[in-house]
């Protein structure tokens, strides 16, 4: 069988970055965030497997499935151990990632992730995972978008709010439960001590599914991590506050000592 390869993009100039994004999107979730990065940063956007241009492979999926996916994409592209980011879903591969391949990986920027789910917030996420994989998306966004964006925004900006419901809806509907899936199921709490690399874990003060206690508890277990609140926010940070995550990956990146 061939190695697949996530469909990607590259831009930009300067040490190379590998962006992941959530559930249900595509590379361009970044799109305003590396506004402010291309100038800087050999940037890497790919599409999950099921999302976006990449292939709709069928699952069910596995967390090992996207780290591999990842590998696969360093491997074709001759990149040894580049920074990366992830968020939500692709926090979570990153974190993969480190554990699987720790010498595949340079600094790692966790956003909206998530690790250390009470046991009510695991239920919550498997409830959102079948609402998902039985209703599909048009259900699914009846609450989520109050979940990822704060009422002011949705306010403000209608039209980035109908194209992200647009974007979920254009999902393959199977291929968006697996991910899905992967995101409920999966905790790496307990095994994050062994990730030694310099991190950064940021998340929205009013974020309900990767709370600040998620994201402040993994970054305790690190070593060399550390926690910034983004007050005000909630989940979908890319599209609400892009300028502010640009600033916070920019100053984190460009310090080598780290």
């Amino acid at each position: 069988m061939d190695t697949f390869i996530p469909h990607h993009v590259i831009e930009g100039d300067g040490p190379p970055l590998v962006l992941i994004h959530g559930v249900g999107g595509a590379l361009d979730s970044w799109d305003f965030v590396i506004e402010q990065l291309r100038a800087r940063y050999r940037l890497i956007r790919y599409d999950l497997r099921g999302h976006g241009a990449s292939a709709k492979l069928r699952g069910p999926y596995t967390l090992q499935d996207f780290v591999d996916d990842h590998v696969a994409l360093l491997d074709h592209l001759g990149l040894d151990a580049p920074d990366v980011a992830g968020f939500s879903l692709g926090g979570l591969i990153a974190q993969g990632l480190a554990l699987a391949h720790p010498s595949r990986v340079g600094r790692l920027a966790l956003i909206s992730a998530i690790g250390g789910r009470t046991p009510e917030e695991s239920a919550r996420a498997r409830a959102r995972a079948d609402t998902l994989a039985a209703g599909g998306a048009s259900q699914h966004l009846d609450a989520a978008v109050d979940r990822w964006f704060t009422a002011v925004f949705q306010a403000a900006h209608p039209e980035i709010i109908a194209k992200r419901k647009l974007a979920s809806l254009q999902n393959d509907p199977h291929c968006y439960a697996a991910a899905y899936r992967v995101l409920a199921d999966y905790d790496l709490i307990d095994d994050l001590h062994r990730i030694s690399h310099p991190a950064l874990l940021m998340t929205g003060e009013l974020d309900t599914g990767s709370t600040p206690r998620m994201s402040m508890s993994m970054a305790e277990r690190m070593p060399h991590a550390r926690f910034l609140l983004l007050p005000g926010l909630k989940h979908s940070v890319l599209l609400e506050a892009p300028a502010l995550v640009a600033g916070h990956l920019h100053d984190f990146f460009k310090d080598k000592n780290q």
